[in-house]
């Protein structure tokens, strides 16, 4: 899914800071926002994955202006409402009768939460199969977008890098995401050339990036 979420190698949003020192949480109620996150894929039925489609979701404005903890709160309150287990707008209403506004409480809605089956502990599982891609193997990124979720980034779609790892089996999180099953793949490390994804200019660098079996085709 393209969106404002997919943010990595575009140009004209400066270089990322990184403060050595930086706490877990600044304020109290970023702790308290994780902990929500956290337990809204459980209380809605869904999985990280859904969250992660959640976030995906927000409007582009919100995603930037909330932070990243803010992300999580709208997230949340997206999975809960989806799922049945707060009606559209309990939310703000609850916020504007704590600043003291006489509005009504939206009525519950009986919806069907998602299902999703576990496989297995986390998402690693066992194949049969052997990887269709080799340590040391060419290969190329789809270039073709899709409108759901996705772990493949833009910036190396239909790009051409050599594989340097092949890690263990997990669900693919395009499938997890919608409930439309597992269908487990081999995961490999991908490493590519800064000058391939960014062009001649790029300051040289290499970038590594794992991806799922279905993301790649041989390009030798």
């Amino acid at each position: 899914m393209d969106g404002i979420h997919d943010m990595g190698g575009k140009h004209g949003w400066g270089s990322v800071t990184i403060d050595p020192d930086e706490p877990v949480f600044r304020t109290r109620w970023q702790g308290r926002a994780f902990a929500l996150g956290a337990m809204s894929m459980g209380l809605s039925g869904t999985n990280l994955d859904a969250f992660r489609h959640g976030l995906e979701r927000l409007h582009p404005t919100e995603y930037l202006n909330d932070g990243y903890y803010g992300r999580w709160m709208k997230c949340a309150e997206l999975l809960l409402v989806d799922s049945g287990v707060l009606p559209p707008g309990a939310v703000e209403a609850r916020a504007r009768q704590l600043r003291g506004e006489d509005v009504p409480t939206p009525e519950p809605v009986t919806e069907k939460k998602p299902s999703y089956e576990r496989g297995g502990s986390g998402s690693l599982r066992e194949l049969d199969s052997e990887p269709a891609f080799a340590v040391g193997q060419q290969v190329t990124t789809s270039s073709i977008g899709k409108s759901g979720h996705t772990r493949l980034p833009s910036y190396v779609r239909g790009r051409r890098g050599v594989v340097i790892a092949h890690r263990p089996p997990a669900v693919l999180p395009d499938a997890t995401a919608h409930f439309t099953g597992e269908d487990p793949q081999h995961v490999y490390t991908v490493e590519y050339e800064s000058t391939e994804l960014w062009g001649p200019d790029a300051e040289p660098a290499t970038v590594r990036i794992d991806h799922f079996e279905s993301y790649m085709e041989d390009a030798s």
